[in-house]
């Protein structure tokens, strides 16, 4: 086997086979050179019993004769990088750090898990890419995740040896000095940060925090005593707007009041103060100022007074690059310290190559693609990795810190955590060695990886999910027909999409989109119902943990909500064309859409806290009482 060439999920930089092979015993040993090393060795030892049916025992400190032993080498110049070594009598992994030994145990994981109890004897030499190696996880569109959820997440992405876990933040947190901003949104708690944070630390993951703090700000704004603050109060029928007023020396205020209740709770130097997307910004409020002096000097002037912040808490800004490469003259005016998070999700996308120009400006850059998983059932898997694996090239190529991979919950977030691990992995395999992954194969190293099911009827499952997309017959190989088709009124005349809680908008109203019904073809519709429908996929087996047997069930659920969009979709159609459908074939979808909802519930409530689960069945049953 060669590693290199594919046949671990997460390809290490050199590889060389040697002679015989290492036989695990029935009763085998296990030595960590200091304490830190006892979490990866647990983790090693369940694998030992599930994988090879042996019984493992840590032994103390420093023991020198276990079988399995890890060491500390200062010759290994990489903080990350570590050297593993398989003989016939035993197995080593040596380090200069907590984090190389930790990156190297989860190496020989990955070689338990494939090969057994006889590993074949390799000299393993290994060191990432990027120092920054992190996910980006949306939390402020629908799911709040509940914090054993992700406990398994961050032990899932470090096992990929990702090492910078972000979770996007809008309103949903209990700002003391706020209280009302997070109230019926399922909110975490500063004890939440705390305890995320202590399990990050203990498997080498940096916790970053990250707040909306310019655009994006509808929740917020949609209280009535912060509504004044908003730059175009009815923006998209948000009562405040999405983006704050930064003229206003409340809203700065505002955010100073914000930042001192969240910032204190997190060790890391960086802080990500998002300023994406602020799309009223000199169209309303500030109009007559941007006629003066151009929205950029509004915007980037309101970017140094966030600067400022941070500076007063000690951290180091990071912030995304969308707004401020609009307007390039004006890069060089933001302090230099000020890390620029670039991201494009599109494999063409023109800000990829604009990476350069950031580094250009002497700034700092993290290269953030994304996981394609937003508005869909099953994904854009092809679209997720041809963009991960460009962006990946072009931030190796221009030297940048690393990759931040992102997963966003548009429009309520029905796109369950199941249909974004592949891109998280993917991501990982191209931060941590990115010239040595081959695509083409990685997805049923994927699928052997998380779920310990080396089959590849798995992957096909999931290849057909993650490009079903594409065979609605829409407007487009991007569009998220299914997504939208399983909500929209079979009325064209009623709102295409309603607003169903103040402050929360799961769709805009109709005058800003466009009927997937009607551009949908039932030819389309039809492939989508036999391909899913052939679908089986596995049931947990005996070891699996409570994570993967979610991530079965999300998966399962994915393909079921495919599905009964395409059967309504088509119902829609001859609806609309006047065509009579048989009642029993209406009362059939409607009974199937109710166990849908059913289920929707159960899986919604085991990995993720209410937050607005009731906005999102709400437009499930009235999709269901139609019929």
């Amino acid at each position: 086997m060669s590693a290199s060439s594919g046949g671990l999920l997460i390809p290490v930089r050199r590889y060389r086979k040697t002679p015989g092979r290492f036989r695990i015993p029935r009763h085998v040993t296990l030595a960590p050179h200091t304490a830190c090393d006892e979490v990866p060795l647990l983790q090693l030892v369940q694998d030992l019993r599930i994988s090879c049916a042996v019984e493992a025992r840590l032994l103390a400190v420093g023991s020198p004769s276990a079988d399995i032993r890890v060491s500390r080498d200062g010759r290994i110049r990489h903080q990350e990088g570590y050297r593993l070594e398989i003989s016939h009598t035993g197995v080593r992994v040596l380090s200069a750090s907590d984090a190389g030994a930790y990156y190297g145990l989860q190496t020989l994981r990955e070689l338990v898990r494939q090969q057994g109890a006889s590993l074949p004897c390799c000299l393993v030499s290994d060191s990432p890419d990027f120092s920054r190696r992190g996910v980006y996880h949306d939390c402020s569109r629908g799911k709040v995740p509940k914090l054993e959820t992700l406990f398994s997440l961050i032990e899932t992405l470090a096992h990929w040896k990702i090492n910078e876990l972000q979770l996007y933040i809008e309103n949903v947190f209990t700002f003391a000095s706020h209280p009302a901003i997070g109230r019926g949104f399922s909110p975490f708690t500063p004890d939440d940060m705390l305890r995320l944070q202590e399990h990050c630390k203990a498997h080498h993951v940096r916790f970053v925090p990250s707040l909306a703090s310019f655009g994006h700000m509808e929740t917020i704004l949609a209280l009535p005593q912060y509504r004044h603050l908003g730059e175009m109060p009815g923006y998209c029928d948000r009562p405040g707007g999405t983006t704050l007023f930064p003229s206003d020396r409340k809203s700065i205020e505002l955010i100073s009041d914000l930042y001192s209740d969240f910032l204190p709770l997190f060790d890391s130097d960086d802080f990500n103060v998002c300023c994406d997307e602020t799309w009223e910004l000199g169209k309303g409020r500030s109009k007559g100022r941007a006629s003066r002096t151009g929205v950029g000097r509004i915007y980037v002037d309101f970017l140094k007074k966030i600067h400022r912040l941070c500076d007063k808490h000690g951290k180091r800004m990071n912030a995304w690059a969308d707004i401020v490469l609009q307007y390039p003259e004006l890069l060089n005016e933001l302090p230099k310290d000020v890390v620029m998070l670039n991201w494009d999700y599109w494999p063409e996308g023109s800000r990829i190559p604009r990476t350069k120009d950031i580094v250009k400006s002497g700034h700092d850059c993290l290269a953030c693609p994304s996981v394609n998983a937003w508005a869909t059932h099953g994904s854009r898997l092809d679209v997720s990795m041809a963009n991960i694996t460009r962006f990946a090239s072009t931030a190796r190529k221009y030297g940048v810190s690393g990759i931040l991979n992102t997963n966003w919950g548009d429009w309520g977030h029905r796109n369950t955590l199941a249909v974004s691990l592949h891109g998280f992995a993917h991501g990982a395999a191209h931060s941590w060695n990115g010239q040595a992954v081959d695509d083409r194969t990685f997805t049923p190293l994927f699928c052997r990886d998380l779920l310990g099911r080396d089959h590849s009827s798995l992957a096909s499952s999931i290849r057909t999910l993650g490009l079903s997309y594409k065979t609605f017959g829409g407007d487009g190989s991007r569009s998220s027909d299914g997504y939208h088709i399983l909500v929209e009124p079979l009325d064209p005349a009623k709102d295409f999409y309603r607003k169903v809680s103040v402050g929360s908008p799961v769709y805009f109203p109709k005058k800003h989109r466009y009927s997937r019904i009607d551009i949908a073809s039932v030819a389309g519709m039809n492939n989508v119902i036999e391909r899913l429908s052939a679908l089986r996929w596995p049931s947990p087996r005996k070891g699996t943990s409570e994570f993967q047997s979610l991530c079965l069930q999300e998966l399962e659920l994915a393909a079921q909500m495919e599905i009964l969009a395409a059967r309504r979709g088509i119902i829609g159609k001859l609806h609309r064309a006047g065509s009579s459908v048989r009642s029993r074939r209406r009362l059939r979808l409607s009974e199937d859409m109710n166990d849908l909802i059913a289920n929707f519930e159960l899986i919604w409530r085991r990995g993720n806290r209410p937050s607005r689960l009731r906005d999102n069945l709400i437009l499930l049953k009235q999709s269901a009482g139609v019929y």
